[in-house]
């Protein structure tokens, strides 16, 4: 990993306690891969999250949303790995969260992020939805997961130098999840895997975790090598955003870092949408399999809907998605229905 400009203690003496990572993918990227996630369900569960899809979509940015209101959310959406040594982390860190509680206390955990844990509490959460034909708790739980599973595939979410703020490097957390693909998503490839079931979930998201922690030297080394053609004035701009002034990288440094890391963000959007529908898959088998078409009414697709969803699934397989503007991230915001409003039928 790319060595830091200061060292981790004398950082957090110079500049105080290290803030959480911010929001991975934005509200744009989160929104992006967990629609793609219900196209690569299977059929049974795939109309099901299709009638709920606005409201499936809408969610998966609420774990951000609740950080303002609940200071134990933060430390679920990292786990900043080199905490526990530069050199093979993933060696000292047990994988189970009982043992590694054990080994470093859970207030350590809680303080370099839960991450892994978080999706499999996730998990477990939504199982017991299926469980009980909860139709509000499966959606509620189904959009959070994807979330913290998006998470997990972003390389700075594994990092204390989350935001390049130790290399000198600030503001490269949201050039990597929010501007570059923002800028570029049509001309990523969207199309996966089809879901499959997990035999080992947490084995799963701690591999998710291992390989962005694999792609942090050269998330920052190529910033480093795009910056080589840009001053400080071309380098970066300055944008009026929720009431203040923030810099950020310009739109042109963009367009240069995308030429260099661009396949790498594209490649791990295409793989998170897969292992989302996989999770979710996973957690309905673990729920019992329950029939979720009693779930919804009327109890199938409308002729509508079936259109609806036969089109993007084309699209979808025609990697012409975003091309097509039929991401509901790329339309306009509508007011969601609110969740007493979502239309279930009686599981009974």
């Amino acid at each position: 990993m790319k060595k830091l400009v200061l060292s981790v203690g004398l950082a957090i003496a110079l500049l105080g306690p290290l803030a959480p990572a911010a929001s991975a993918w934005g509200t744009f990227g989160h929104r992006v891969i967990t629609q793609v996630a219900v196209y690569e369900l299977p059929a049974g569960m795939q109309a099901f999250y299709y009638r709920h899809l606005p409201q499936l979509v809408r969610q998966s940015t609420t774990p951000d949303e609740r950080r303002a209101q609940d200071p134990q959310e933060a430390s679920r959406h990292f786990i900043h790995m080199d905490h526990y040594g530069e050199q093979n982390p993933f060696a000292k860190v047990p994988r189970e969260y009982e043992p590694a509680q054990e080994k470093f206390s859970s207030d350590t955990l809680r303080k370099y992020g839960t991450l892994p844990w978080t999706v499999i509490e996730t998990k477990n959460k939504l199982a017991s939805a299926f469980s009980t034909r909860d139709t509000l708790g499966i959606i509620q739980y189904s959009a959070e997961l994807a979330h913290y599973v998006e998470d997990a595939f972003a390389p700075l979410h594994t990092t204390l130098n989350y935001d390049g703020q130790l290399s000198n490097q600030t503001g490269i957390q949201a050039l990597w999840e929010n501007q570059v693909p923002e800028r570029f998503l049509t001309t990523y490839k969207l199309d996966g895997e089809p879901a499959k079931v997990l035999r080992n979930p947490l084995e799963e998201i701690w591999l998710v975790v291992q390989n962005s922690y694999g792609f942090l030297t050269a998330t920052f080394d190529l910033e480093t090598q795009a910056s080589k053609g840009f001053t400080p004035q071309t380098k970066y701009s300055y944008a009026h955003r929720y009431g203040r002034t923030q810099r950020r990288y310009s739109d042109a440094f963009a367009d240069a870092y995308n030429k260099l890391v661009g396949g790498q963000v594209d490649y791990r959007m295409r793989q998170a949408a897969p292992l989302v529908a996989s999770f979710w898959l996973t957690a309905w088998q673990e729920g019992g399999h329950p029939d979720l078409g009693a779930l919804m009414d009327p109890h199938k697709l409308t002729q509508g809907e079936k259109d609806s969803l036969d089109g993007q699934l084309k699209a979808f397989k025609a990697n012409t998605l975003p091309k097509d503007q039929l991401l509901l991230a790329q339309q306009k915001e509508r007011k969601a229905d609110d969740p007493d409003d979502v239309k279930a039928a009686d599981p009974n």
